[in-house]
């Protein structure tokens, strides 16, 4: 299996931090943090996600704005290969807010940790990864069996637009497409059950679906 990153996920990553810039550029830092949070409380209220402090929690492809900013009652990891272009180059994140989170420069796939984590989190970070199989292999193996992995994907709706996605440059910041049965079989064969599912926005194209999953057995 292909480890390397390949010229469509460098391109992806490239484009993933101006994406940032352009997005973030005319919304005020302190507005945007208190929108984010409410946005996660909101979709963990849908989840009806609740668990004990002090979890220990990855937040995997965390982005300058993820699941971390809402988890100060917990020991977390926050793990993205853009951090310390997040860092330098965009005001609305810096690290030192979030005393909880420990960032750690780094693709999913090659994530080093030798203690498995009570839940993770990869919210909109699995299909961005140079490679899709390596990625959800380390998300298996990073969660402990008695764990939770909560997923938040963009799904295509349509095989055949799903298709012609893998071949043409139609959504060039996601290098992998896929969609929900795609997900359900590669879950399943990594001992995955889904425990429950949310279709958290409805598109066009693509659904963003999200899922709870517990090991089985």
């Amino acid at each position: 299996m292909n480890s390397k990153p390949t010229l469509r996920w460098r391109i992806a990553q490239w484009l993933e931090i101006r994406w940032w810039q352009n997005y973030l550029r005319h919304q005020e830092v302190a507005a945007y943090h208190q929108q984010k949070k409410a946005y996660w409380q909101r979709l963990f209220a849908a989840l009806t996600l609740s668990f004990p402090e002090k979890q220990r929690i990855l937040d995997a492809g965390c982005g300058p704005a993820g699941v971390f900013m809402i988890l100060a009652n917990h020991q977390v990891d926050a793990v993205d290969p853009l951090l310390d272009q997040y860092t330098e180059q965009l005001p609305h994140f810096s690290p030192e807010d979030y005393p909880w989170t420990n960032f750690r420069t780094s693709p999913i796939e090659t994530f080093l940790e030798t203690q498995p984590y009570d839940i993770t989190f990869c919210l909109n970070a699995i299909n961005h990864v140079a490679n899709w199989e390596q990625g959800l292999d380390k998300l298996s193996e990073l969660t402990k069996h008695t764990g939770t992995l909560v997923l938040g994907i963009d799904v295509h709706r349509h095989r055949l637009l799903k298709l012609l996605f893998r071949y043409l440059p139609g959504d060039v910041l996601h290098p992998h497409q896929h969609d929900r049965e795609d997900y359900q079989q590669a879950l399943a064969s990594r001992g995955w059950e889904i425990k429950q599912q949310l279709t958290w926005k409805k598109g066009l194209i693509f659904d963003y679906w999200l899922v709870v999953c517990q090991k089985q057995g």
